[in-house]
Formats: structure tokens, C-alpha cells, sequence
């Protein structure tokens, strides 16, 4: 599925947090082997935010703050 489509599913970005569950069952928890996955439901979930405001919920989401605060992190892991 798309970012349309994982937008639109209830709730949203589930299959995106749903394939990291699988990921993480199939590598042992290894976060690692994951991490293109985890960096996709971040994607799905600030769209989310950017479409339907910061005070909107997703089971499938951490709040807006965290997620941008695991998005800045994630970053910074990247560039060291």
C-alpha cells in the first residue's frame, strides 16, 4: 500500500505498524533489521498530523511531539 492508502486505513497507518510487528517477529526483535519500516510508519504518521492537526489519534501513531522528537533523533542518528 501507498501512504494514501495507509492514511486512509482504520486506523490509520496500521499496516505500517503492523509490518513492523511482523518485521521484528520475523528477525528475532532485532530494531535493526526493522528500521526502514520503523522510518515508514513515521512517514505515514506525520502526514497524518500535517493532515488532520496535532490533536488527532491513531493507535498506530506515537503523539505529534514524540513522533517528531523520534523523527529529529532518528535524523541525528543518520548524520553521526
Amino acid at each position: 500500500m501507498g501512504l494514501k492508502e495507509d492514511l486512509e486505513s482504520k486506523p490509520p497507518c496500521h499496516p505500517r505498524a503492523c509490518a513492523i510487528q511482523d518485521c521484528l517477529t520475523k528477525n528475532n526483535y532485532n530494531e535493526a533489521k526493522c528500521s526502514h519500516l520503523i522510518d515508514a510508519l513515521y512517514e505515514c504518521c506525520n502526514a497524518f498530523y500535517q493532515k488532520y492537526g496535532d490533536n488527532a489519534t491513531s493507535a498506530s501513531c506515537p503523539k505529534a511531539s514524540l513522533l517528531r522528537l523520534k523523527m529529529k533523533q532518528r535524523q541525528d542518528e543518520r548524520n553521526r
